[in-house]
């Protein structure tokens, strides 16, 4: 089978379109092949390892997980023989960040790991992007604890994470501030939000408004600088460490205080969370944006272009 290979850390160029042997299931897994995947962040930074930190988990010299690729969808086409809640030809979709694989023609999975059959309302490209930008959303909003009726800040409104939060947090019922450029205005604007703050025109920290929680889902700001338009008790997420791993160290300290903090969740995902995700797209609640659409063999150019910051939701890697 095709699939995409890196050996070692580095630019996009370190990755490979090469031949390697197809995956057999074990008793407990299924055989998808794969019609859709995405290029997104946790890719990039796994295969560039920017942060040392991420080779704990990836490989400390080279990478151990060869073929990256942390969601997709496709069809299932072989199970392992304790499998109960598959069957082969349903169309599936999911999120694996552990050994990922999902940069190739076939990929195995575990069947009780983040997997799911696809909203019957989506194609294999409409359904590959749904799980990146939408559990790392989850996992922050869930962690602020957000309600009805609060006042929500998020920069970098037209990311794959940014663009689930703003439809999440109107689901959850919440006001959404959202921070965009000029030319996504009407795009945010069309997923649910509130207010739309264009950063080329203005800098959202000097706004008048407060918040109960800023969620910086791009973390190009601070808590620094978030602090003054956050309420007494207000919250400060960032999906980046900050300069010097602040964030990090203001997550420990912050909250010992009782005023304004940051907390830093640590991201997971769930087979009840690729449910529940699913059945907000069926509920017409939650659509992952999509910017651009690749082949596999353009692999190298998606790498290049996410790494611009400049992508609109999700960059979609179609191999049928």
């Amino acid at each position: 089978m095709r699939a995409i290979i890196n050996t070692e850390y580095g630019p996009p160029e370190v990755v490979k379109l090469m031949e390697v042997d197809k995956p057999t299931p074990k008793d407990n897994e299924v055989l998808i092949k794969v019609y859709a995947t995405t290029v997104n962040r946790t890719d990039c930074g796994f295969r560039s390892a920017e942060y040392f930190i991420s080779r704990f988990f990836s490989g400390l010299f080279r990478p151990k997980n060869k073929t990256l690729g942390s969601e997709f969808a496709g069809e299932i086409e072989a199970i392992g023989k304790d499998i109960t809640s598959f069957k082969t030809g349903d169309k599936v979709f999911g999120y694996n960040d552990t050994k990922f694989g999902a940069h190739a023609e076939y990929l195995t999975m575990v069947e009780n790991e983040a997997i799911t059959t696809m909203p019957g309302n989506l194609t294999y490209e409409e359904a590959a992007p749904i799980t990146e930008g939408g559990h790392y959303a989850l996992c922050n909003l869930r962690a602020a604890k957000i309600k009805g009726g609060q006042k929500i800040l998020i920069n970098g409104a037209t990311g794959a994470i940014g663009s689930a939060a703003v439809q999440l947090v109107k689901f959850f019922g919440a006001e959404v501030t959202a921070v965009c450029d000029t030319k996504n205005v009407d795009l945010i604007k069309s997923l649910g939000a509130d207010v739309v703050i264009d950063y080329t025109k203005q800098d959202f920290t000097k706004t008048s408004q407060t918040f109960d929680l800023v969620f910086d889902a791009v973390g190009k700001s601070s808590f620094g600088r978030c602090k003054p338009i956050l309420k007494k008790r207000g919250i400060y997420i960032s999906t980046e460490l900050g300069k010097n791993s602040e964030n990090i160290f203001l997550a420990l300290s912050t909250p010992l205080f009782g005023g304004k903090k940051v907390l830093f969740p640590i991201p997971t995902i769930n087979k009840e969370d690729v449910v529940f995700l699913k059945e907000l797209v069926e509920a017409d609640k939650y659509k992952p944006v999509i910017d651009r659409r690749y082949t596999l063999e353009q692999i190298v150019e998606a790498y290049k272009y996410v790494e611009t910051g400049q992508k609109t939701g999700n960059m979609v890697i179609i191999l049928i």
